[in-house]
């Protein structure tokens, strides 16, 4: 039976939402006028004064924000409430220019503790169960988000962080942990680890998983189910805007439901910026409806996904966005053709081969080059020259068919890529350096 946090905010009718939008909406405006100079400037550039906010459907009159306006606004540019009344912050795992550093007042953390909880709470989870939270902690949201989401449903939580896997695999068995929270790359590592030890399924207690911070495909899901004896659930956020949990997925996995009475949501043209329709492929872009310390509004996210509010068998009623299907700022453009990495994972997952992988990309002769480093399993090795050549041209057969262009594969040895404990590192773009 399916079960529910908040089930009159997960189950409300689309009147009952649209309402509770609306009211938030002209409140966060309003809020933001009056103490976000940054964007009162933005919206003064553009001649709108939050007399021309009625309902969500004005949201079209607001200007965006972009991680660029995060940046030049840094630190406190974009700060929506007295110092004194923020308890916390959290910074991205970027790697290039300033980092964002979001706040939080009190009331901040207990709506996205809140938020994270519904998520935890649509895997399965009760106060009957002990949930392993091995994403990181510190700046990273992962962990204090699904740390304080576990508190909130009552289970026992054990605040792991990320590493030192035979820690976590102790812990996992002596304490009979039911549910598990970490990157999927690291769940597929778990995985690995567990089956290199001779564990099966069956005697790893674990029911659920719940996985989120990069991208990964069904392929890959499908796989973490079968190595630890599952079901692997997908969990969405952004730092800017609280962290995990502003959507999840529910029992259907059709999607993740988007927290709606938190976190209002558009898709747009990302090169014209226009509104487009329910249904249409664009980039996603989220407001903050009642966040007040970093009340970010319509922020572009560069996801890439489509939103939906077909009837789920789950009894939600929240609008889902579908897995994004990469990021138009993590699109590889390689000889011309939009290549998302996404896409490659599928292919050599479809081919039995395990989600540890490089990407690398370079430019030779001012001609793009696209070299897949995949790593056999132990069961593939051999130094069989004709199987690993028969091997290797099935990929690029695969590939080429996939994105339209001949990419070369490299068959490598098993472990001999770098295994990571947060975000996987699975493209090389050389052509940047």
């Amino acid at each position: 039976m399916e079960r529910f946090f908040h089930p009159e905010i997960e189950c409300a009718s689309r009147e009952e939402m649209t309402a509770i939008q609306n009211e938030k909406l002209l409140s966060q405006v309003k809020h933001v006028w009056e103490n976000v100079p940054y964007y009162r400037k933005k919206m003064e550039e553009k001649g709108v004064t939050p007399d021309d906010i009625k309902s969500i459907d004005d949201m079209y009159k607001l200007p965006f924000l972009s991680k660029a306006d995060l940046r030049e606004a840094y630190p406190y540019g974009l700060l929506g409430a007295p110092l004194k009344d923020c308890v916390r912050i959290h910074s991205t795992s970027g790697t290039t220019g300033k980092r964002v550093v979001a706040f939080y007042t009190q009331d901040d953390i207990d709506l996205w503790e809140d938020c994270c909880a519904r998520a935890l709470t649509a895997a399965g989870a009760t106060e009957e169960d002990v949930c392993q939270v091995s994403y990181g902690f510190g700046l990273f949201t992962g962990g204090a988000g699904l740390n304080g989401g576990s508190h909130k449903v009552g289970c026992l939580t054990i605040p792991m962080s990320s590493g030192n896997t035979e820690r976590q695999i102790m812990f996992l068995r002596d304490l009979s942990a039911t549910i598990i929270c970490c990157t999927p790359s690291y769940a597929a590592y778990l995985g690995e680890s567990m089956k290199e030890m001779g564990l099966t399924p069956d005697q790893i207690p674990l029911k659920a998983g719940i996985f989120g911070a990069e991208a990964w495909s069904e392929e890959m899901r499908h796989s973490i189910e079968e190595t630890l004896g599952i079901k692997a659930y997908d969990i969405y956020g952004l730092t800017e805007l609280s962290g995990p949990g502003v959507s999840f997925e529910c029992s259907e996995q059709t999607g993740m439901h988007i927290n709606e009475d938190h976190f209002l949501a558009e898709i747009i043209d990302p090169d014209t910026g226009e509104v487009l329709p329910e249904g249409t492929e664009g980039e996603l872009v989220f407001t903050s409806l009642d966040k007040k310390a970093f009340p970010l509004l319509r922020y572009r996210t560069k996801d890439i996904c489509v939103l939906s509010r077909k009837k789920c068998s789950c009894g939600r009623t929240l609008i889902k966005m579908a897995k994004p299907r990469g990021r138009s700022d993590d699109m590889l453009i390689i000889r011309g053709v939009n290549v998302f990495p996404s896409q490659i994972e599928t292919v050599l997952l479809n081919n039995g081969y395990q989600a540890n992988y490089q990407i690398i990309i370079d430019r030779i002769n001012n001609t793009d080059t696209l070299d897949v480093q995949v790593e056999m399993t132990p069961e593939m090795f051999t130094d069989d020259i004709g199987e690993i050549t028969a091997r290797q041209k099935a990929l690029v057969d695969g590939l080429k068919s996939m994105l339209g262009l001949k990419a070369k594969v490299t068959l490598v040895a098993p472990k001999s890529i770098t295994r990571s404990e947060g975000k996987a590192v699975r493209v090389i773009d050389r052509r940047k350096i």
